[in-house]
């Protein structure tokens, strides 16, 4: 059996780029990659949500592929913003990196996070035979 994704019809389509549920397939293996941020290799953290958003994903990127995972391999993800106006660019960059991959996901508006100058934080569960 492969990953099964699912929007079942008891439930309101999902209104963006995810899926309701991801069933992992028996015998995969998991990882779980902690929040990343708009922090670049550098340690700068560029300015806007969209800049910041394109650091993150592509941190992620990097490390799925420290493992030989892709986003292909990506279950579930969430995401943190600290300004709901920020949404659209945020969406911006998912769509430029993530294209049709849709994994379930949690989508939250949040008062902060662990410096002042990031946007946003994204973190994401990849399972794989």
């Amino acid at each position: 059996m492969a990953h099964t994704k699912l929007n079942p019809d008891t439930v309101r389509p999902p209104g963006g780029n995810y899926v309701h549920s991801v069933e992992v397939e028996a015998g995969s293996r998991l990882l779980y990659v902690a929040g990343q941020t708009g922090v670049a290799p550098d340690g700068t953290v560029p300015e806007g949500i969209e800049a910041q958003a394109d650091v993150a994903f592509t941190n992620i990127k990097n490390v799925l592929a420290a493992s030989a995972y892709g986003l292909e391999d990506v279950m579930f993800l969430k995401s943190f913003l600290v300004k709901r106006e920020d949404r659209e660019g945020y969406q911006a960059a998912r769509k430029k990196h993530w294209g049709d991959v849709k994994p379930s996901s949690t989508f939250l508006i949040v008062s902060g996070l662990a410096n002042p100058d990031f946007l946003v934080e994204v973190e994401v569960i990849a399972a794989k035979k």
